[in-house]
């Protein structure tokens, strides 16, 4: 199976937690505490590699909280490559409110990245044997716009395939320059992006083809969270409705996304299939609170028992 190399340049320590009720200004007694290295490049790193898949994390980490996440890749067994910065690793919180259902999601901005450290995070991109390369998530502070831009061509190049999941003005930048094998935008990204709303899934469709046409990207995906999602590649187009699951946890959805339907293109799945085991990983990571991700059993039993047609 070929190599992945996952990039993340403002990765987090995810911590989440239970609470019965969420009030201002009272004490909330949490419950069910957990840790994991997050960010949505190390994210999709932690499902490939519970897939089997040969896969290696290049990050930006830095102060006590970079050495906490470098400590938690290890303790899950995921290579690393960690690129030191100034300043700290940022932490994020999930707080699943039981009364309810509903789940609180507090996430920093992330450090201030300086330009000899993200320039040493895209010499480790190039230098990596990787056949693939999974760029995903925000940029932080310090790091120009068109990081991901700068990526396509020379991986190009050199023959390898640029996954892509970003948002605003860094996905705008990457669109702009092509070259991309892969691009997975949320519905409000994509709508950001295109500077329009669409009214329904066709319209989704046909603005996602006329990218593909476009030769900016071989194929995009364009998730609904419960509507589904939305893929156009160079056959047409595949269309989702949503699984009906109901979600106790948004984190990282889009990043399992990613993970499965890269898993499916690996294992030489055709698009549409490949799609399918995308939102069955996505929908798998919902079904949990907190910061689990997608586990391989319900990515399975999901891809049996949801109705594909």
């Amino acid at each position: 199976m070929e190599r992945v190399a996952t990039i993340t340049l403002n990765p987090a320590i995810d911590s989440a937690c239970e609470a019965e009720q969420v009030s201002a200004t009272d004490k909330i007694r949490t419950f069910a505490e957990r840790y994991d290295p997050g960010g949505g490049g190390l994210n999709v790193a932690r499902v490939l590699h519970r897939f089997g898949v040969p896969v290696e994390a290049i990050y930006l980490s830095g102060g006590p909280t970079g050495a906490l996440l470098d400590e938690l890749l290890d303790e899950a067994g995921l290579p690393r490559r960690a690129i030191p910065i100034a300043d700290h690793t940022r932490m994020s919180l999930a707080v699943y409110e039981r009364s309810t259902g509903h789940e609180y999601r507090f996430i920093p901005e992330g450090p201030d990245v300086a330009e000899d450290e993200w320039r040493a995070l895209l010499g480790a991109c190039f230098a990596s044997p990787a056949e693939w390369v999974v760029a995903s998530g925000s940029l932080p502070r310090g790091v120009p716009q068109d990081f991901f831009a700068r990526l396509a061509a020379p991986l190009a190049a050199q023959g390898r395939k640029l996954v892509l999941d970003t948002s605003g003005a860094a996905l705008k930048a990457a669109l702009d320059a092509g070259g991309l094998y892969l691009v997975k935008p949320s519905i409000g990204e994509f709508e950001a992006w295109a500077g329009s709303r669409f009214a329904s899934h066709q319209d989704v469709a046909r603005a996602a083809g006329e990218l593909v046409a476009s030769g900016k990207a071989r194929m995009v995906a364009v998730t609904m969270g419960a509507e589904g999602g939305v893929l156009a590649h160079p056959g047409g187009a595949e269309i989702h409705r949503g699984t009906g699951v109901v979600a106790r946890s948004t984190t990282g959805a889009g990043d399992s996304f990613v993970a499965g339907m890269v898993h499916g293109l690996l294992l030489g799945e055709s698009p549409r299939d490949a799609f399918h085991r995308g939102i069955a990983a996505g929908t798998a990571a919902v079904l949990h609170p907190g910061t689990g991700l997608c586990h391989p059993q319900d990515l399975e039993r999901l891809l049996a028992e949801i109705d594909w047609d």
